[in-house]
């Protein structure tokens, strides 16, 4: 019996494959890694802009046929977005213009669209960003803007004219922000034409108005770094307060006829004569000589004077409340 039981062992172990020392079980399989998660697409937000026009409590104003450049800031930033700004007029819509989603933050983006307002009208404006496996759907609140074609001349009253006063009173111009065109808004509007070599009278036109609106047309200093000082500029008939190299009073005036020609340079202002004198000049502030900057009866739109700078007498308290002694003044052409 001993003899039968070892040749039987020695037989199962020679019907066994070389290498195993049990046979595998058949139904075992590779374990199959789980599928990538698919990551959940994040909600948005955005907030729009219009930089360019006016604005009021209700409306932001533009010229008709202006370029109009619309901001879109989105939160949070996901890479690859695109954003579309959807453009109604009359309920209807006339532009889609698209734009990638730029980073300007770790959390936000910025899209910047440009679209030219042909016709007159208010247009919403509204930006669409579609769902996509990153981010879900989201939009902005409508924004309004109304282009327009506007003109203005004294006595007119309104919405157009405070546009106006608003816009030169911004680019720097000595203006009444009455919503009443009135004499102050008048020679506001002669400066600004002078600045612009534009005809030199005081009727606020369509291209005077697109200007305005579109920010356009401020007095640009010779003398930008020269501190708070006083410039006035032969050739263009203007007065202009600078500080910290931008206007921020411009003023229509008349200087020395060429017979009896302005000084030209650098002074400093040494003398303040207040009320009128003899002569019918209104707040004097002298810096050399007999010159000086002073209000008149007759400031017409050239070159008129006996080398005085004219201004008008509505204006001279004012020009001589922002004079100080020392004070310098540049004359140039």
């Amino acid at each position: 019996m001993r003899r039968f039981a070892l040749a039987l062992t020695a037989a199962t172990v020679l019907c066994a494959p070389a290498g195993h020392a049990l046979a595998q079980d058949p139904t075992a399989t590779t374990p199959v890694p789980p599928p990538p998660a698919i990551p959940t697409p994040k909600s948005g937000k955005v907030k729009i802009e219009v930089a360019d026009g006016i604005a009021t409590s209700k409306l932001r104003y533009v010229a008709r046929g202006d370029k109009v450049t619309v901001t879109a800031t989105v939160q949070p930033f996901v890479a690859g977005q695109v954003a579309k700004l959807e453009v109604r007029r009359s309920g209807k819509v006339v532009q889609r213009p698209r734009a990638r989603i730029k980073r300007i933050s770790p959390r936000a983006g910025r899209a910047t669209f440009e679209l030219e307002v042909r016709r007159k009208g208010v247009y919403k404006l509204r930006m669409k960003h579609a769902a996509t496996p990153e981010q879900k759907a989201f939009h902005s609140r409508a924004v309004r803007i109304k282009a327009v074609v506007l003109s203005a001349g004294e006595g007119a009253r309104g919405t157009g004219v405070l546009l106006l006063q608003r816009g030169l009173y911004t680019l720097g111009y000595a203006v009444p922000v009455t919503g009443y065109y009135d004499g102050g808004t008048s020679r506001a509007v002669v400066a600004f034409r002078k600045v612009n070599g534009m005809a030199r009278d005081g009727y606020a036109s369509p291209a005077v108005y697109s200007m305005v609106l579109k920010g356009d047309g401020a007095f640009k200093p010779k003398y930008p770094a020269a501190g708070y000082h006083v410039e006035f500029d032969w050739s263009r008939q203007v007065l202009a307060f600078v500080r910290d190299g931008k206007a921020v009073k411009v003023y229509h005036g008349s200087s020395g006829k060429p017979s009896t020609p302005t000084v030209f340079g650098t002074f400093s202002f040494y003398r303040k004569e207040p009320g009128t004198n003899s002569h019918g000049m209104v707040q004097s502030n002298y810096f050399i000589g007999g010159y000086a900057i002073h209000g008149y009866v007759d400031v017409p739109a050239y070159a008129a004077s006996h080398g005085c700078i004219r201004v008008p007498i509505p204006n001279a308290v004012q020009i001589d409340r922002q004079i100080s002694l020392g004070m310098k003044i540049m004359v140039y052409v």
